[in-house]
């Protein structure tokens, strides 16, 4: 059987109870067959006579290390592939939400996925992310060389390869400026915890990558580095990357990261403080993330240190006190008193 599974060979994989084998790409409707949601008439074996549990959908490109395709037309023929078009219309949606929550404006923004041991797919540059097509988009090596598309790549396809290439586990990269968390980056505020708890489980400790020029390999590196062990990194002055085991698992912790920052920014504003939740409770949730397959830098680390301590209450930094004042001038204070002594003489004699 070929690498590539589609709907018939779905339908007799069940029939004989059977999974598709690792590594294999399923066509669109060949998802459809294991997910039951084929066409009306058809009614497998093995399904008929033992239905599927509840499941949770997973989303998750998977390749058999090595498969990279390697020549002009085998390279073509996959990134024309129904297993990469169904990717190519997923990076649209996610566009589209990206755009219609206002987290991008203009042609800010950007997302992949990877797709091979050297493979990813990406946005192109100079593209408004709510108005995307599946033929934008584009095929690049984690080196930034473009191998497929129509449309120049994203300049900061670099600043998602640098996550990736350091860290296995994200296989999708969204880049945006969603404004909460965004004004948190540029006012180089940090961002508290222990507050919310699912900010802990989705987002985990937040990491802040100092800034560097966007689309730089400098900031490849920065971010790559920060990125490894953050699943949502704050870009000093510039925005939010975040990454995940899919594209849609990416764009989920794009949510959560700014309705977080909102929260915290709109209950600071209460005056009544912020109030945490104690180590002790954010260390079950650190253990309850790494449960769910996410890494956490904070997995080693005492329940005391889990959480901060500093007071956060925006906007009430002390005003530079004002200088003092210098030390009057013997000779400036008397013609001072010689004049005010003529100007009342004056007024006298009127």
């Amino acid at each position: 059987m070929s690498n590539l599974i589609t709907a018939r060979e779905a339908e007799e994989l069940l029939r004989k109870g059977e999974q598709p084998p690792a590594g294999a790409i399923l066509t669109p409707s060949a998802r459809d067959v294991f997910s039951g949601r084929a066409k009306p008439g058809f009614k497998p074996a093995a399904a008929a006579a033992k239905p599927a549990g509840p499941s949770v959908p997973d989303y998750e490109f998977k390749w058999a290390p090595g498969s990279d395709p390697k020549t002009p037309a085998e390279i073509e023929k996959f990134f024309r592939s129904p297993a990469i078009q169904l990717l190519k219309e997923r990076i649209c949606e996610m566009g589209r939400r990206l755009w219609q929550r206002e987290y991008t404006d203009g042609n800010g923004g950007n997302i992949t996925i990877r797709v091979g041991d050297n493979l990813a797919l990406c946005t192109p540059t100079l593209i408004c992310k709510g108005d995307m097509k599946p033929d934008d988009m584009c095929l690049v090596d984690l080196d930034g060389r473009q191998l497929a598309g129509a449309r120049v790549r994203t300049s900061e396809a670099l600043t998602h390869f640098g996550i990736m290439k350091r860290q296995p586990a994200c296989k999708s990269c969204v880049h945006a400026h969603p404004p909460h968390a965004t004004a948190f980056a540029i006012a180089n505020v940090d961002i508290p915890s222990c507050l919310i708890p699912e900010a802990e489980v989705f987002l985990g400790k937040i990491g802040v990558a100092q800034y560097r020029t966007p689309g730089t390999p400098a900031n490849a590196d920065e971010v790559g580095e920060v990125g490894k062990t953050h699943q949502a990194v704050l870009m000093q002055n510039h925005g939010v990357i975040v990454w995940g085991k899919d594209v849609e698992d990416a764009y989920w912790k794009m949510e959560n990261i700014d309705s977080y920052c909102r929260t915290v920014w709109i209950a600071a504003g209460l005056g009544g403080g912020l109030h945490r939740f104690s180590g002790g409770q954010a260390k079950e949730l650190v253990n309850l993330r790494q449960k769910l397959g996410m890494p956490d830098p904070r997995a080693n680390l005492k329940e005391c240190e889990l959480c901060d301590s500093a007071e956060f209450r925006p906007g009430t930094t002390p005003a530079t006190p004002a200088p003092a004042r210098a030390a009057a001038d013997p000779q400036v204070e008397a013609v001072v008193q010689q004049i005010t002594e003529q100007i009342l003489k004056a007024l006298a004699a009127k």
